[in-house]
């Protein structure tokens, strides 16, 4: 699914929560009129879209990079993302259709009404995020200069793992990491979540050069540019830049084979 034709599908569903709210009229606001609540909540619902979004993206990001979960990135996120947005919906007032918190232990209960709608909002985008995925530059828009897929003992045909990646990330795969129900395909131009369990995908890539380092990470031999010790501690790092960790019952298996 392309990004715009994604957010066009989240801001549709945003209009629709507006729309329920207009409905329900929280915060008091049912004592306005249905067309007042619904001119001012649909606009707010979308404004709050603009908060909650980039925070998740932020979270999502940031986790990755790290390598922290995900759910808890976000979660965080949501809490932040819920101060500015209860700002917002403090600063407008309801546009005089209902009353501003006159104290701080009002505000808080704002802040935990403002949490519950903005929890369940973020929590439809990140069912629907792909959680960090990098995003590749399309093919016409990458520059002449940029060195072509190289080609990797990965791509090789017979491996049914590899015809479920969109076409945008090629067949040079990298790593496999596993982010809750979902497996992350790393290739040498981006990433995407593919809905399968880990020992599935591996399964799928029978023949195809590489190893399981840890329970979260598959990783191509191909794609091994060194090896990182810290005492006991060994990680992998990858030609993208990533390091894969390796848990300690498989460093014997990886000195077995070359790798380390």
């Amino acid at each position: 699914m392309s990004t715009v034709r994604q957010i066009l599908i989240e801001l549709a569903v945003m209009v629709a929560i507006g729309v329920v709210l207009a409905l329900i009229g929280p915060f008091g606001s049912f004592a306005a009129s249905f067309g007042w609540r619904l001119l001012y909540w649909v606009p707010v619902i979308v404004a709050g879209y603009l908060i909650y979004r980039p925070i998740g993206a932020a979270a999502s990001w940031l986790g990755h990079r790290l390598q922290l979960p995900i759910g808890p990135m976000w979660l965080v996120a949501t809490l932040v993302a819920t101060v500015p947005m209860t700002m917002l919906v403090w600063a407008t007032g309801c546009s005089g259709i209902c009353r501003p918190p006159e104290s701080i232990d009002r505000a808080l209960i704002w802040y935990g009404q403002v949490l519950v709608i903005g929890g369940a909002v973020t929590f439809l985008l990140y069912l629907r995020s792909p959680r960090g995925a990098a995003a590749p530059l399309p093919a016409e828009e990458r520059s002449p200069d940029s060195p072509p897929e190289p080609a990797s003992a990965a791509a090789m045909p017979g491996s049914p793992f590899l015809d479920r990646l969109p076409p945008h990330l090629g067949t040079t795969l990298i790593a496999l990491e596993m982010e809750d129900h979902y497996v992350r395909a790393h290739t040498a131009v981006g990433s995407d979540l593919i809905l399968m369990r880990m020992r599935d995908a591996i399964g799928e890539l029978a023949g195809v050069p590489g190893m399981q380092v840890h329970r979260s990470w598959w990783v191509a031999q191909t794609a091994v540019a060194a090896v990182e010790r810290d005492g006991r501690n060994v990680r992998l790092e990858l030609s993208n830049g990533l390091r894969a960790p390796v848990s300690r019952e498989r460093v014997a298996a990886l000195r077995e084979t070359g790798w380390i």
